[in-house]
C-alpha cells in the first residue's frame, strides 16, 4: 500500500505553470517534474519564469550562500 495518494485532480485555485508545454494550468495537468508551482493566481503562474529568474539571482548575490573564495593557482 502506497503511503501517498498520487493527486490527479488539484484544488480548486490552484495554479501551476508547465515548463514543457510553456502554459498556465489550473490544476496539477502535468507531472510535478515539469512544473513550477502551485501558485494562488492565473497571474502569478503566468509569471513564473520571472520569478523563478528573481529568486535565482537573489539566491547567486547572496553572500551566505557562496563557498569560500578560491584562491589563485599562484599561491
Amino acid at each position: 500500500m502506497a503511503l501517498f495518494k498520487k493527486r490527479t485532480v488539484g484544488k480548486p485555485g490552484e495554479w501551476y505553470y508547465c515548463l514543457k508545454h510553456q502554459k498556465v494550468e489550473e490544476g496539477p495537468e502535468c507531472p510535478a517534474k515539469d512544473r513550477f508551482g502551485p501558485y494562488t493566481s492565473r497571474q502569478e503562474a503566468e509569471h513564473a519564469m520571472e520569478i523563478a529568474r528573481e529568486r535565482n539571482l537573489e539566491w547567486e548575490t547572496d553572500p551566505n550562500w557562496h563557498d569560500a573564495p578560491k584562491r589563485d593557482a599562484q599561491e
